[in-house]
């Protein structure tokens, strides 16, 4: 479900912020490989008690993830997405996380968005069909 998107802009984490970003990243990395269904249902399960995330607080923990995973500052973006909505939600806050598609040329994606934005992405809004949801509670 990637796309050839390469991240050249990785912020240098001091050690003692890493471990958060780093758990987020390996979770992210397990939960990636079940099935949709299975992911949507843990996301939304996770996401209780959550209060909706501002961009600054999703595009830290986006930015946090990448700094400690070479894995999510490349191709994955289920896993960069999974692992910042992970991140956030440790912090008590949870953005929307979206996986989605475009048609023609056949593209997969998967983002977190704050009001209808997506975060840090290089696609506009509704540049790609969201076909998963899983929005603050």
């Amino acid at each position: 479900m990637s796309t050839p998107v390469a991240i050249t802009e990785r912020v240098r984490l001091p050690l003692h912020h890493r471990p958060l970003p780093w758990l987020a990243a390996a979770a992210a990395r397990l939960l990636m490989h079940q099935p949709p269904a299975r992911i949507r249902k843990v996301l939304l399960f996770l996401r209780r008690g959550a209060r909706p995330a501002t961009v600054e607080e999703a595009r830290r923990s986006r930015r946090a993830v990448v700094a400690v995973s070479v894995s999510c500052a490349g191709e994955g973006c289920v896993q960069r997405s999974i692992a910042t909505a992970l991140l956030c939600r440790v912090r008590g806050h949870w953005p929307t996380w979206c996986s989605g598609v475009r048609v023609v040329p056949f593209l997969a994606h998967a983002w977190v968005e704050v009001d209808g934005e997506p975060v840090d992405e290089p696609y506009p809004p509704g540049y790609h069909t969201v076909l998963m949801r899983v929005p603050p509670p």
